[in-house]
């Protein structure tokens, strides 16, 4: 039986194989009397890729956007004619380009666009509508670094708190940067260094990211309905890209903020670039704000480096990427009685990027990815705790763009998990919980996008084998499908379907208000793998230029969600159950961006269920009304300001009913242990039956930048929570105390830029 299954594998690989080869020579067919451009948009002063800009051919009414590497192509174009280019980029010169395109070749060309110092002056026009109408990217949001150092900062610029402000990303508090996609967990969000997982990126209690925005070039967020391309979670996708470093000239940065010091480096090498960046608390004074005036003693740094390298003498069209990143966080109490914790996160990653004679992209990467956290109990009740997890990842893939415009893509996932829990029963046993898996999946999809009223995307992906032991978890489908219609020039419909698996999970407790550490391993043999079904259909409806309304509805169903077992008594019990869950809902944005003035209005209205062992409740994170408003105004020379106002009606929680004195039998040779061994017990309702206040805040920002030759200088003030909003955080249990957020809160950073 084996051997037919394994033989089953080998023809389907095979038949994958013939299918790709087959798709590539039969659309070469095609480009006999045609001729190709292929171009890299890049910052003319210092040679980083612009990703995510238009490119248009007005004679021809035709265009592309450039990829999250900077790269673009226009194929199946006349030939032996001269056409005009146009290409835009937001913060940049539109430039004009006259490119000749020769017959049965490709033309390439690097254009360099000149940034626009949108921070001195306002600008007429930084931008154009994109003229890819049929590009099926439904549930997709390209991230701007420029509006997240424009939100006002709770300690300094983060891109995991500019999620939160998207419809459909939700919070539990002002305390974590943690986010909730579509009513699921956190830990089904996939979080991508350089394509690379990262298993917990967070700083101090989760307040911010361990990314510094300072290196980040793009941003891709997938909120739901991603394509075959992106395995391994059930809700989202943040696929992170960080700069090269500047290729024509050495430059230095450096800031501070109330909390952190950070430096970077740039500069050219022979061939190539490089970038180093650095990040380090000295002060956590002002967590204190966020922890209701508790002490924080929290030490933590990240870091990270880039080299590029691309020889035209060595491999023509080729580029070759090594890059590493750390991070590290202790949270070390002088109270003998108050456990420590310990995290750290360790990436190292070779990829290699080719460009070819024929309209190929190939791309190919191994990497390791590893993060340590460790509890130390000292002399607390906490038991010790130490989790490991060793990601070694292989990947390569394949983008064939036919002259019709439409696009194959084929790749191949090869990953090894390692993963280690070693967890203390109530006698002192220790035990591990971890296990080691190989997953191998192989992927397909199809971009069917040679008309301008209508595009697709038709793919799947299969797991050969699973990281998981469980019956089930190999050669499993996950197909998935997304359609766009262009049902006029100014109103675009989309719609997509897909199934989604996960094999790992962590050890999350719903309960905790501060989630410390959260350790990661395989979903146990006795569990079934996760699976998730989106539904999702949207439109657009682009009024101007400028002024547009995304409205996009989803339905999601999910399955065997590990979840801690509330009910284990006996060491014998398992640690988790499978659960099910189902979320829907409505999102709406709003958008005005011309300059001086930028305006993004959202409202989401959303339901979230979970179901274990047939108790139905609402999970933590789920919001039924969620509305913000963010507005920011460019005053010219240097001066910039912002506002952001949030409202969220209140999250669910579980309500005390009463209390009783419980007796806790510590000390069984103490005389006064029958008068003092008395404490007072809550008595809870139903789960999650209650409903905190609606919370909302108002935050503001002001910042001017200028420069003093040959230093450039950014200086940031931001207030938040103004008009200081008692939102509340929680009840204490023993008491019955409210604890509240954030309080109004003055911040500042300084940049220094050479």
């Amino acid at each position: 039986m084996m051997k037919n299954f394994y033989r089953c594998k080998s023809c389907f690989i095979f038949l994958f194989i013939q299918i790709f080869f087959f798709g590539i020579f039969s659309g070469r067919s095609l480009a006999q009397e045609k001729g190709t451009i292929r171009g890299l948009v890049v910052d003319s002063t210092s040679g980083e890729a612009l990703p995510f800009g238009n490119i248009v051919i007005p004679e021809l009414k035709t265009g592309a956007t450039t990829n999250s590497r900077g790269y673009f192509l226009i194929p199946s174009l006349p030939a032996k004619k001269t056409f005009t280019i146009l290409i835009s980029y937001v913060g940049y010169k539109t430039k004009s380009e006259n490119v000749y395109v020769s017959p049965n070749k490709i033309t390439d060309i690097k254009i360099g666009l000149v940034p626009t110092n949108i921070m001195m002056q306002p600008v007429e026009k930084i931008g154009e509508r994109s003229i890819e109408k049929n590009a099926t990217d439904l549930g997709l949001q390209h991230i701007s670094m420029r509006n997240v150092e424009m939100l006002p900062k709770g300690v300094e610029a983060d891109i995991f708190r500019s999620l939160q402000y998207i419809p459909g990303v939700q919070s539990t508090g002002d305390v974590s940067a943690r986010y909730y996609v579509r009513g699921s967990p956190s830990n089904e969000n996939l979080v991508l260094l350089n394509g690379v997982t990262i298993y917990n990126p967070f700083h101090a209690f989760g307040i911010f990211s361990v990314i510094d925005p300072d290196m980040i070039n793009s941003v891709e967020f997938y909120k739901g309905g991603f394509p075959a391309e992106y395995g391994g979670r059930l809700s989202s996708v943040l696929n992170i890209i960080t700069k090269d470093g500047n290729q024509n000239r050495f430059s230095a940065k450096a800031s501070s903020s109330f909390i952190t010091g950070k430096a970077l480096l740039e500069g050219p090498i022979p061939y190539g670039s490089f970038i180093i960046t650095g990040r380090k608390s000295y002060s956590t004074e002002i967590l204190r704000k966020f922890l209701n005036n508790q002490d924080a003693p929290i030490n933590f740094y990240d870091a990270s480096f880039k080299l590029n390298y691309s020889n035209p003498n060595f491999i023509k069209g080729s580029k070759f990427v090594i890059d590493g990143f750390s991070s590290g966080d202790q949270l070390i109490s002088g109270n003998p009685l108050v456990e420590d914790l310990k995290w750290s996160n360790n990436i190292l990653g070779f990829r290699w990027y080719q460009v070819t004679d024929s309209p190929i992209f190939f791309d190919m990467g191994l990497s390791m990815s590893n993060f340590d956290g460790e509890v130390i109990p000292k002399l607390s009740s906490a038991k010790p705790k130490t989790n490991n997890v060793t990601d070694l990842t292989f990947n390569m893939k394949f983008t064939y763009i036919y002259d019709s415009k439409d696009e194959m893509h084929v790749g191949m996932d090869v990953k090894d998990l390692d993963t280690k829990l070693l967890l203390q029963n109530s006698l002192g046993a220790t035990s591990d919980i971890g296990s080691h898996g190989t997953n191998i999946d192989v992927y397909a999809y199809y971009k069917f996008l040679r008309y301008s009223n209508f595009g697709a995307n038709a793919g799947t992906r299969i797991e050969l084998t699973g990281l998981s032991a469980a019956p089930g978890s190999s050669f499993r489908l996950s197909p998935r499908v997304s359609l766009t219609y262009n049902l006029s020039p100014l109103i675009t419909l989309k719609a997509a379907w897909g199934i989604y698996n996960q094999e790992v999970t962590t050890l999350s407790d719903e309960n905790e208000v501060i989630s410390l550490f959260e350790p990661w391993i395989i979903t146990p043999s006795y569990l079934k793998p996760s699976t998730a079904i989106h539904y999702t259909t949207g439109a657009k409806v682009d009024f101007t230029d400028f002024l547009s309304l995304d409205v996009q509805g989803y339905y999601k169903v999910m399955q065997n969600i590990p979840t801690l077992n509330d009910e284990k008594i006996l060491d014998s019990d398992p640690d988790l159950v499978s659960a099910s869950g189902v979320s829907y809902g409505w999102e709406f944005q709003l958008k005005y961006e011309k300059e001086p003035l930028n305006i993004t209005a959202s409202y989401s209205l959303s339901w979230a269920y979970k179901d274990v062992n047939g108790w139905v409740y609402y999970p933590r994170y789920d919001v039924r009304n969620s509305f913000n408003i963010m507005l920011d105004y460019n005053f010219g020379d240097g001066w910039q300001a912002s506002a952001v106002w949030v409202f969220n009606s209140g999250l669910p929680f579980t309500q005390n009913m009463g209390y009783y004195n419980k007796f806790y039998f510590n000390d069984f040779y103490s005389d006064w242990q029958i008068y003092e061994g008395y404490s007072p017990y809550a008595i809870l309702s139903d789960k999650n039956l209650g409903r905190l206040p609606d919370y909302h805040r108002l935050d503001l920002s002001l910042s001017k930048h200028f420069e003093i030759s040959p230093f450039k200088f950014s200086l940031d003030v931001s207030v938040l929570n103004v008009y200081n909003r008692k939102n509340i955080f929680y009840f204490k249990r023993d008491t019955g105390e409210r604890v509240n957020m954030l309080p109004f809160l003055p911040t500042a950073t300084l940049k220094i830029e050479l």
